[in-house]
């Protein structure tokens, strides 16, 4: 009963996306934890510190690049969400294994001991808790910063500098590259300070995801072949798009994961940055489990076709951009059966990556999948339901 209310007050429009979220995934997962919110404010405030000292470099840079004593600079963060939720599991692992219990209480103040001293990296699986609490926060100050600069970088490859703010006026471009820039030289003069594997790891991960950008040109093509009704241009989409082969399939990933629709060019295209920045993890030492990756990469694929590639869809479409939203417009056989598989799709990721989460005893993963469901908007495309 209590599992059926919650999903009836989840389903209403009344109630914050956030609420919803909570109340949608106990009422499909059956798991509410009060522990977990107060390990979402924990994770928070710690990563809110992360990020604004991440700024604060570009701060820096932008006030020496426009000759002004201060700057306020602001940027896009949600991409940052996959270093939250992992310091949260490993927060979340460290106060379990600490106390004895599971995480049922307030963990605004952390692991007893918790503290900012760097510890060298490498694999021991005899860590104590406040060990892995430290190897986790450093490494997520890594990812966090590593993450914005890769958005950064690919936001001037493409001339997008919307996301860039500051308290001035000031050329877009150049207020950007500099941003840019900043970061990439702090990130690398961290990487240099870091054993060779750690870099060589966040490497493979930018260079993977660099190879699948450099097809974008293949890609608009065949999506003009498919536009102008060319032979054999749709089983080309769906054989090279939508159904691409691996060459060297990712490990930890199952035949059927691997089947999913677009699996091969969306985790080129956002998942393999985010299973390189959970492998730095584990370079920490940390466990990180199967489960619990893939649960991360499902739920960015997801929400990188729901959010963003559902939002674009009229520009993209505009622009002759494939994605799996506008390859399915170009698939199916007419607009209503495009919007139904794009829900469908999206659900398959978004579902499955709710499953992990919760084999991997992480409610506050499974609450942010949910999170991301509730906040998609598919109402703005073709063929949806009025």
């Amino acid at each position: 009963m209590l599992k059926t209310g919650a999903g009836r007050l989840a389903d209403s429009g009344r109630l914050p996306t956030a609420l919803r979220a909570v109340l949608g995934y106990y009422a499909d997962a059956g798991v509410f934890d009060y522990g977990s919110l107060a390990l979402k404010r924990a994770v928070d405030d710690r990563t809110e510190r992360m990020i604004d000292d991440v700024f604060g470099i570009v701060e820096a840079a932008l006030a020496e690049e426009f000759d002004r004593r201060a700057v306020e600079f602001d940027y896009d963060t949600k991409l940052v969400l996959p270093a939250q939720l992992t310091l949260g599991y490993v927060y979340r692992q460290a106060r379990r294994d600490a106390d004895g219990d599971p995480v049922t209480d307030d963990i605004a103040t952390g692991v007893p001991g918790v503290s900012e001293d760097a510890l060298e990296l490498g694999p021991d699986q005899s860590l104590s808790p406040r060990e892995r609490v430290v190897r986790a926060e450093q490494m997520t100050r890594l990812s966090i910063e590593a993450l914005i600069d890769g958005d950064m970088r690919d936001a001037v490859n493409d001339d997008e500098f919307e996301d860039f703010e500051v308290d001035f006026d000031a050329d877009a471009r150049r207020v950007a590259e500099t941003a840019q820039q900043a970061l990439q030289a702090d990130l690398q003069a961290t990487l240099d300070g870091l054993p060779p594997v750690v870099e060589e790891t966040y490497q493979w991960a930018v260079d993977y995801s660099e190879a699948h950008q450099e097809r974008d040109d293949h890609f608009r093509g065949l999506m003009t072949a498919a536009e102008n009704d060319e032979v054999d241009s749709l089983p080309d989409v769906r054989e090279q798009y939508k159904f691409a082969d691996f060459e060297e399939p990712p490990e930890g990933f199952s035949e059927a994961e691997i089947d999913l629709p677009y699996f091969r060019t969306q985790y080129a295209r956002v998942g393999v940055l985010y299973d390189g920045m959970l492998d730095l993890y584990r370079l920490a030492g940390l466990d990180i489990s199967d489960d619990f990756a893939k649960a991360i990469v499902l739920s960015i694929v997801g929400a990188q076709i729901w959010l963003d590639d559902v939002d674009d869809y009229d520009d993209d479409r505009r622009e002759g951009q494939l994605t799996p939203v506008t390859a399915e417009y170009l698939l199916a056989p007419d607009d209503e059966a495009g919007y139904r598989r794009v829900v469908d799709i999206t659900e398959q990721y978004l579902d499955l990556a709710k499953e992990y989460a919760t084999r991997a005893d992480s409610p506050l993963t499974g609450v942010a999948v949910e999170y991301i469901y509730r906040s998609g908007k598919p109402e703005v495309l073709p063929g949806a339901p009025t």
